[in-house]
Order: structure tokens, then sequence, then C-alpha cells
């Protein structure tokens, strides 16, 4: 079977043409970059403190984070004294979820021009 030359030359740009667009993509390589999570606004109080849940009024152990953006306070219960969650129950690690504790008003700690 004889292979005629249209056929011949339609083979040969696409190949040419596929070739193109992959030398382009290897020459134009594009850095990447990992998402990595900027959490440096959130102030970490010292220490375990108790953490009253609001809704259920329930005191629990936990961590205490400042937003320093908006001044919202959030609770990270730790079910124990230790600074991390702790779970004697169960073999995998527990996921502390966080409790919303209120907010610090910013906008109000400006000084007046008498101090």
């Amino acid at each position: 079977m004889r292979i005629d030359l249209y056929t011949k030359c339609a083979l040969s740009a696409i190949a040419l043409l596929l070739g193109a667009i992959t030398l382009r993509q290897v020459m134009h390589l594009e850095p990447v970059a990992a998402a990595t999570a900027d959490y440096s606004y959130m102030y970490v109080e010292p220490g375990v403190t108790s953490i009253r849940k609001p809704d259920l009024g329930e005191l629990v152990q936990g961590k205490v984070f400042i937003d320093m953006r908006n001044g919202d306070v959030w609770g990270f219960p730790t079910l124990s004294g230790a600074p991390y969650p702790v779970d004697t129950t169960r073999q995998q690690p527990p996921v502390s979820t966080p409790i919303y504790l209120g907010k610090f008003d910013f906008s109000k700690t400006v000084r007046s021009k008498t101090d």
C-alpha cells in the first residue's frame, strides 16, 4: 500500500507542531511554589488555661489563640493539661476544633491627646 504525498505532509506537519508545543513547554518552565499557610498574625497564649464554651457553659482545658488582625479570640481544647490535644481512649491523634470565645476591640486602644 502506497502512502500518498498529502498524507506524508499532514503527518509531518502534525509531528512538527506537536514537537513545537512540547519544546515550548520545556523551554518556558514556570517556577512552582508550595502553598504555605502563614499564621504569623496569630498570638498563642503561653501555657494551658480553662476555656468555657459559650453555648454549653462547659469548662475544658485548652490553648488560647488571638487573631491580631481583628481581635478574635479562639480556644483550642486540649482535653488535658498538655499543650496539645490528648485523647487516651483512641489510638489516632485527636484534632482540636476551635471554639470562638470572643473579641478584643483593638480600635478602642488609642491614647487620648492628654495622656
